[in-house]
């Protein structure tokens, strides 16, 4: 898997691709805790590249969120591949997450939660 990090304005943004797995997870939470000791608790992740999840890639985005929710910060996802999203859907995860259509969407929002 790959990760991409860039900054659109106060939102620290990951582009996934490949597969979201054991080995990524690990990946996954060492980027997300640095992003956090930075001081960026604003993150969002674009998975439209990630074909292919299972337990363990599930199980690494729940912990992710839990550290970013003890650390007051808030996560969201976009772009979800059909397959991927159908997984989201069977773990009932969709109700957990916070899943945009798109990028500019999940973006967007964290401006109206800051503004609100």
């Amino acid at each position: 898997m790959e990760i991409a990090t860039n900054q659109s304005g106060n939102v620290t943004v990951l582009s996934l691709s490949g597969r979201l797995d054991l080995t990524a997870g690990v990946a996954l939470k060492e980027t997300v805790m640095k992003s956090l000791e930075n001081g960026y608790g604003k993150i969002h992740m674009n998975l439209d590249k990630v074909d292919f999840i299972n337990s363990s890639g599930l199980g690494a985005m729940v912990s992710v969120m839990k550290e970013i929710r003890i650390r007051h910060g808030r996560m969201t996802l976009s772009n979800l591949a059909v397959y991927v999203n159908e997984i989201f859907e069977i773990t009932q995860l969709t109700h957990i997450f916070e899943i945009f259509p798109t990028q500019e969407e999940a973006i967007a929002s964290f401006e109206k939660v800051t503004t609100a």
